[in-house]
């Protein structure tokens, strides 16, 4: 089974990308030879780190939700850019609200919609991911008409001016960082038990004392220097409760230096797709059904979920 999806994996990756290069090269009538030409040229000179990304997901449930510039079901995405940073970040909307008439979607996604301003403010610290995340929360407490629900989240920032890292990860969404083949940082999951992860939130009035609520500050934070090529993917728990690392790590080496965004769209949507497939997959023991039997129950098969990729390489 394992060797199966191995196979499966490069042949997805390698075809999507494969064609759609062919299409636009055609289209472009070669424009891809400039292209390397000017990366060339600007790799002479000494300059600051940049990301390059893109983005991809799936809904769990796509007749009920429609897509939505920044989400895909109750995750939400959001990249930013200035002078001195790119930031990125996922969050997801815990789905048990929808039981009590509350939408999960819209918390995550007006948390990553004020992330996104503020990085535009006078006072954004690109060493301080938590504040964004911290700011971010204060403003959704303080909304008159309030926004219900609890959310996890993982915000990203490349200090351009350092060529460092930093992060802030709140529960089960995360991030993986590639170089050379191995996987040289990740986030940890944080979890208060299985299944039930760290979380901001704002409950009804009422279920307070019911509800777990984890503060902005208790996010895991890590900071390290990255390198040209490094590749970072950034994911809510749909991908990672499905995809087994190594299954990612060989689709992420692929793409490692890769500065041409088409390039990357593909192998972003072909990880999209292999979360998406392995998740409905009934027979297949996935990395979530590995975790509930580590906690002595049985389960197999994927974990339905919404899945958002979001991809990119350092450029220098």
């Amino acid at each position: 089974m394992h060797s199966s999806l191995n196979w499966t994996s490069r042949l997805i990756s390698r075809a999507l990308r494969s064609s759609f290069s062919t299409l636009l090269e055609t289209a472009t009538g070669g424009g891809g030879a400039a292209t390397k030409s000017g990366g060339a040229g600007a790799a002479g000179a000494s300059s600051r780190p940049r990301f390059v990304s893109v983005v991809c997901g799936f809904a769990k449930d796509n007749l009920r939700h429609k897509y939505k510039p920044g989400k895909y079901g109750e995750d939400s995405w959001f990249k930013a850019s200035t002078a001195s940073a790119d930031v990125m970040g996922v969050a997801d909307g815990v789905g048990g609200w929808r039981s009590y008439g509350i939408d999960p979607g819209e918390f995550s996604s007006f948390l990553m919609r004020t992330c996104e301003r503020l990085v535009q403010c006078s006072h954004f610290n690109p060493q301080r991911p938590v504040n964004l995340l911290a700011y971010s929360y204060c403003e959704l407490m303080e909304q008159k008409k309030p926004i219900l629900g609890s959310s996890t989240a993982c915000v990203l920032i490349l200090n351009r001016e350092t060529s460092t890292v930093h992060t802030a990860n709140i529960g089960d969404s995360g991030f993986m960082v590639v170089r050379q083949g191995q996987v040289v940082h990740k986030s940890e999951e944080q979890q208060h038990y299985f299944n039930t992860p760290f979380q901001l939130s704002l409950p009804p009035p009422g279920h307070g004392p019911n509800v777990l609520s984890d503060s902005p500050e208790s996010a895991d934070t890590m900071s390290f220097p990255v390198r040209d090529g490094d590749v970072i993917l950034i994911a809510t728990d749909g991908v990672f409760d499905n995809v087994p690392e190594d299954l990612m790590l060989q689709v992420l080496s692929e793409v490692e230096g890769e500065r041409d965004p088409v390039k990357l769209q593909m192998t972003a949507n072909s990880l999209a797709l292999m979360a998406r497939t392995l998740s409905l997959n009934s027979e297949f023991l996935s990395p979530f059904a590995l975790s509930a039997r580590r906690n002595n129950i049985q389960a197999r098969g994927g974990k339905p979920d919404d899945i958002t990729v979001v991809l990119a390489t350092v450029a220098m």
